[in-house]
């Protein structure tokens, strides 16, 4: 168990990265942990409102502006679940140990790369699997250990509500990665075999309503039920042992765990039950969430291995994606007649796709975006909502536009460009309205791996050099060089930056980044990479 002190001995180093629907309750938590250090989110009045409620901590519109605050020791990542991979990833870069919400991605491949990066960075990787730190469900994993309950035999959730229904995911993702979490804890295995069915009842394309069974090699069998399309909220966890069997149910207010020692005798080759009364089981008292995050200032304190680390979250992914396949099976099952779809992108229903548009695999497209048509957009882009692409624009791959961008006609985005919420590009250098200038169109180029912070304006004509970085509400007036910082309006360099997104420390002719450890030579023009092999 954490230890009791820890929140009094810890000092204010810890951001909190999304303080929206669920961020909030981080927030409240580190802070009477006295650890909140920072909180960061793109909307300012949102930042406005914590800057009331929490004077002492620091306020950031920009991720990287966290990243790069030597006093943050650690980052609590609630963004999102498409954006966990990169936010993850880099936090480690930067050298700052993480705790990400559940799920930790949102692929496998990905996770497997996290996980190894925190272990060759040193770092404390620690997904938000909540119901591990109930103490119902510690309890649970006691009981089952000592034996109290005979051989397990089955395991079957219920996660139902009418609540809060995301777009952004489905039920499955949405709801039973806390379930499969812990089923994996209780019977320390992995399932054998797994199934899915469910219904698209809200919208075609997305899961309301799912069933997943997992079959392992003990024998146990399990089923997990989520929905959000239920009367009532339900959050029911039930252990069949051939002893006794457990309920732990998480609405009730006073008995959350209860023992039934239920017997099964045979008579005459008959099976006859024998019910005994429910016994309540005495637990610790204790908000789950203000233990999770004590038990993550402790690991970062004392360098230990968290209960739910990258390890524990990377196995729930996996049975999220087998359950994801076994879903989609089953639904091609039912409907043979729907074909499949060509495109190896994804848009959202309410997006805009126009013809003659050219898109890359893996990219993805969100709510009411639109691209126009001659424009051209590279693999494994992310682009967020609303935002308009084109016409005739050019994206490259694994380029990020978050929410509220434009990107216009003359604009060239090269790879892995980052473009952060309601920064804007212009085209023409002198608009009027009354008078038609799409003919003196200047073209802006943005090179690879440059980072434009959010609520930035590139005026049209300009060049922006690679892994430059330009600072949130910055103007930026005239050609920015290779890997320059540029704040300000008008926009002014005032340092270097590394190609992962840090300050580089300059001496003399040379500049070596605090946390990669890459250097470069300084020249009269700028900087550049030195070949250290």
């Amino acid at each position: 168990m954490p230890s009791k002190g820890i929140g009094k001995s810890m000092t204010q180093n810890v951001a909190v990265v999304g303080a929206g629907y669920w961020g909030k309750n981080l927030v409240r938590n580190f802070h009477a942990l006295n650890a909140l250090g920072a909180i960061c989110d793109s909307d300012p009045e949102r930042l406005e409102s914590f800057k009331q409620q929490y004077p002492s901590a620091k306020m950031f519109n920009a991720y990287s502006d966290v990243l790069n605050d030597a006093t943050i020791q650690a980052v609590a990542i609630a963004t999102p679940a498409e954006a966990h991979a990169d936010a993850v990833r880099e936090a480690l870069l930067a050298g700052k140990d993480v705790f990400v919400e559940k799920p930790l991605c949102l692929s496998v491949e990905e996770g497997e790369r996290l996980v190894a990066l925190a272990k060759k960075t040193n770092r404390i990787l620690m997904v938000g699997h909540l119901l591990w730190y109930h103490p119902a469900v510690l309890k649970l994993k006691e009981l089952i250990v000592a034996g109290e309950l005979g051989r397990i035999q089955y395991i079957y959730s219920n996660r139902l509500n009418l609540g809060k229904i995301r777009r952004e995911e489905n039920i499955l993702w949405s709801f039973a990665p806390h379930d499969i979490s812990v089923i994996l804890g209780l019977l320390n295995e992995m399932p054998e075999h797994v199934r899915a069915q469910g219904g698209n009842y809200l919208h075609h394309q997305i899961a309301d309503v799912t069933m997943s069974l997992l079959s392992f090699a003990s024998g146990v069998r399990a089923h997990i039920f989520v929905s959000w399309l239920h009367p009532f909220k339900e959050q029911k966890l039930i252990v069949v042992g051939d002893r006794k069997m457990a309920v732990f149910d998480d609405m009730e207010k006073k008995d959350k765990l209860l023992l039934y020692p239920h017997t099964i005798d045979w008579k005459d080759n008959i099976p006859i039950a024998n019910k005994g009364d429910a016994q309540p089981v005495e637990l610790d008292q204790g908000e789950p969430l203000r233990t999770e995050c004590l038990h993550f200032l402790d690991c970062v304190a004392t360098r230990t291995r968290p209960r739910t680390d990258g390890d524990e979250g990377l196995r729930v992914l996996s049975v999220l994606h087998r359950c994801q396949k076994a879903l989609e099976k089953e639904s091609h099952r039912q409907e043979p007649h729907v074909p499949p779809m060509a495109k190896n992108y994804f848009a959202h229903e309410s997006a805009f796709v126009d013809d003659g548009v050219e898109i890359g695999e893996g990219t993805s497209i969100w709510h009411t975006s639109h691209i126009l048509k001659g424009s051209h957009i590279g693999k494994n882009c992310k682009i967020g909502q609303n935002v308009v692409v084109g016409p005739n624009a050019t994206v490259g791959n694994g380029v990020k536009i978050q929410n509220n961008v434009s990107v216009y006609e003359g604009v060239t985005l090269e790879d892995y460009v980052f473009c952060g919420p309601s920064m804007v590009f212009t085209n023409v250098f002198n608009p009027r309205s009354e008078i038609p200038r799409m003919n003196e169109l200047r073209p802006t180029l943005v090179k690879k791996g440059a980072t434009l912070g959010a609520n930035s304006t590139i005026l049209c004509g300009i060049t922006i050099g690679k892994y430059a970085l330009i600072g949130a509400g910055s103007v930026v007036t005239k050609d920015v060089p290779d890997h320059a910082l540029v704040v300000g309006n008008p926009g002014r360099q005032t340092g270097w930056m590394c190609a992962c997104g840090v300050k580089l420390v300059i001496k003399g002719k040379k500049a070596t980044c605090p946390t990669c450890k890459k250097q470069y030579a300084v020249t009269a023009s700028g900087v550049k990479p030195v070949n250290t092999h």
